[in-house]
């Protein structure tokens, strides 16, 4: 048997956690796997991601709940999903992508509150058997190298959306 190392999950499995919100810019956040910063939303790498190029679309404003979006931010949450799905295309080639947004710990968020929604490129087979035999995630790229390449196709699809 092949034995994989994912050693940077062991630091959210077992590490302190820190005070302070992890998405917020006065917070602890991290600028390191952001992608794209937009006027009300960014886009971010997940630090501890379900597979490669797993991203985030994450208000400006810390915000628990759906129902306190504004306009402008629902606008702009929408319209990083589509790009961000265009540049998940071009640069990495999935099949398919899960979206989608826990609400509470229950529903599994790990950030419960600060709303976020996760866009999980997708590939036919993958499975990620990993997860379920060895409780491990397999990803084949540093984060450092799948954020160089998606951070410049931002600039490429923001100017479609604006010309809308």
């Amino acid at each position: 048997m092949e034995t994989m190392f994912a050693p940077w999950r062991m630091e959210y499995l077992v590490g302190d956690k820190p005070d302070g919100c992890v998405f917020c810019k006065c917070s602890v956040r991290c600028d390191d796997y952001i992608v794209f910063e937009g006027k009300t939303c960014f886009v971010m790498l997940n630090k501890y991601p379900y597979v490669g190029g797993h991203l985030m679309i994450i208000p400006q404003r810390h915000l628990g709940d759906i129902s306190e979006l504004s306009q402008a931010e629902r606008k702009e949450l929408f319209d990083l999903l589509d790009i961000s799905v265009k540049v998940l295309k071009e640069a990495m080639n999935p099949h398919g992508f899960n979206v989608g947004m826990n609400l509470g710990r229950a529903a599994g968020a790990g950030v419960e509150e600060h709303v976020h929604l996760h866009v999980i490129p997708r590939w036919d087979g993958d499975t990620n058997f990993m997860s379920v035999v060895g409780r491990v995630r397999v990803i084949p790229e540093d984060l450092e190298t799948t954020a160089a390449k998606l951070a410049p196709l931002y600039k490429k699809y923001i100017r479609e959306v604006e010309n809308r």
